[in-house]
């Protein structure tokens, strides 16, 4: 019954922190992006967090978008924190749109603020 008392103790004060600092627990929102492909090859494409080691879907993998069709990505995210997209030809890093393979290039508007929210859609334009 203890340990019962002191997780819930915890938990509240996690959550009273939270809520007086202004900062989200991880996953309380959801960001919604949605990808259109125009370029004639596979492209891959990864969101990336700024300001933690986090990235969708992570793992060293991508989503990759094959047709042309809109595809959308629900990313469940901390309140408030900064991600971002980079996208690339499968095979080719050099060719990309937002941040790129690996978070690695300055964008402009690319980044949305995590909240729960329709990022609305991109075009990746040839």
């Amino acid at each position: 019954m203890r340990i019962r008392s002191l997780f819930a103790a915890t938990v509240f004060a996690l959550g009273f922190v939270a809520a007086s600092t202004g900062i989200g627990l991880a996953g309380d929102s959801t960001l919604t992006w949605s990808f259109r492909n125009n370029h004639e090859n596979r492209v891959q494409l990864e969101f990336y967090a700024q300001g933690r080691d986090s990235a969708w879907p992570g793992g060293g993998e991508a989503y990759v978008l094959d047709d042309y069709d809109v595809h959308t990505f629900r990313l469940n995210c901390w309140a408030g924190e900064k991600i971002c997209y980079g996208a690339w030809i499968d095979g080719d890093s050099n060719t990309y749109w937002g941040v790129g393979l690996d978070d690695k290039y300055g964008c402009d508007d690319c980044c949305v603020t995590c909240e729960t929210a329709d990022a609305g859609t991109r075009n990746l334009d040839p």
